[in-house]
């Protein structure tokens, strides 16, 4: 795996870890940005959602009775409260171009020390639609800079939280 292959990003989030998890997956849609950068449509209304344990997916709900839905991935593993891994995929991709995103949440003194990594990026050609036609480190520069603005908002989102 080359430097190029993965980004990795820190936070830490104001709550315990079994809510932590909680935060990140049952309530992504909180915390998780609107707008065309962010959401594989961002000009609709939409609802982001996990569906828990492995084999479940993150999904982009449109309208669910229609089957207007879009699937960014496959969770991979649902190890609450410690660990997620799952598929991630952008519009721009092609049946069976994936990467991984692991997530991993770890006691902290201030809460939970979350841990987003992100792989996969050396299995996608060199031109792939995804890079934008950046060079390879500065693609994975600008993956670790999307994935701060998120882990930021779910950092926002901890703090903005009534104590459980």
């Amino acid at each position: 795996m080359s430097a190029t292959d993965r980004v990795r990003v820190t936070t830490v989030v104001a709550v315990e870890p079994a809510e932590a998890f909680e935060l990140f997956t049952a309530d992504v849609d909180l915390w998780w940005r609107r707008g065309p950068r962010w959401r594989a449509d961002g000009r609709r209304p939409s609802t982001l959602r996990f569906e828990p344990g492995r084999g479940g997916r993150l999904v982009e709900i449109y309208d669910e009775s229609r089957g207007d839905v879009f699937e960014f991935g496959r969770v991979l593993d649902w190890e609450p409260p410690a660990r997620l891994r799952f598929e991630f995929q952008g519009t721009n991709f092609a049946r069976g171009e994936v990467t991984v995103v692991e997530v991993r949440l770890e006691p902290d003194a201030d809460g939970t020390r979350v841990t987003l990594e992100q792989s996969g990026f050396d299995a996608l050609r060199p031109d792939h639609p995804v890079r934008h036609g950046e060079p390879p480190a500065k693609f994975v520069a600008s993956m670790g800079a999307w994935w701060g603005d998120l882990l930021g908002a779910l950092r926002a989102t901890s703090r903005a939280r009534p104590p459980r």
